[in-house]
């Protein structure tokens, strides 16, 4: 047990980020990461490093919210959190908005620019976790930055990720 809350404690964060862009809104997101750490609890997978294990994670977090996503019971109910009275007020300035414009962005430049930026994934690991060739990813991450820079109207898209901005 102990094995498991040292593989929660490193990798929650990332997974409820990922969640969290892919299912805008926090009920859900509180969901899917239970879900995705009790599959962990249950394969008790042994991982040949801590970056196979993130990957590990990551690649079953976006299963998990894809299925979600196309789930009956979804598509099908109010988003409280969508309600005036109910909105979000964490997110705010320059990096909320373009947090809040990624989480606009059709699925296939969601994940490759959260994953490349955020996470800081290479084009190649990019290719290997979405299985998806890597002038595929090259593709989306140059269109995902275009239309951000479209919706924000900013030149400051695009940047290293060392200067911590996209």
């Amino acid at each position: 047990m102990e094995g498991f809350e040292e593989l929660y404690r490193r990798n929650v964060d990332t997974v409820y980020r990922l969640c969290y862009v892919l299912l805008k809104n926090r009920a859900d997101t509180d969901d899917a990461v239970q879900s995705v750490f009790m599959k962990a609890l249950r394969d008790k997978r042994e991982f040949r490093d801590r970056e196979h294990e993130k990957a590990w994670l990551i690649v079953v977090a976006k299963n998990h919210c894809k299925d979600m996503l196309k789930s009956w019971w979804r598509s099908r109910r109010v988003d409280l959190e969508k309600l005036p009275e109910a909105a979000d007020s964490e997110i705010r300035g320059r990096e909320g908005e373009l947090l809040s414009k990624l989480l606009g962005l059709p699925a296939k430049y969601k994940e490759v620019l959260y994953l490349y930026y955020y996470e800081e994934y290479s084009v190649r690991e990019i290719s290997r976790l979405l299985q998806r060739k890597e002038s595929t990813i090259q593709t989306q991450l140059a269109k995902g930055r275009e239309r951000l820079r479209k919706e924000i109207g900013g030149g400051w898209i695009g940047r290293a990720r060392s200067e911590g901005t996209v």
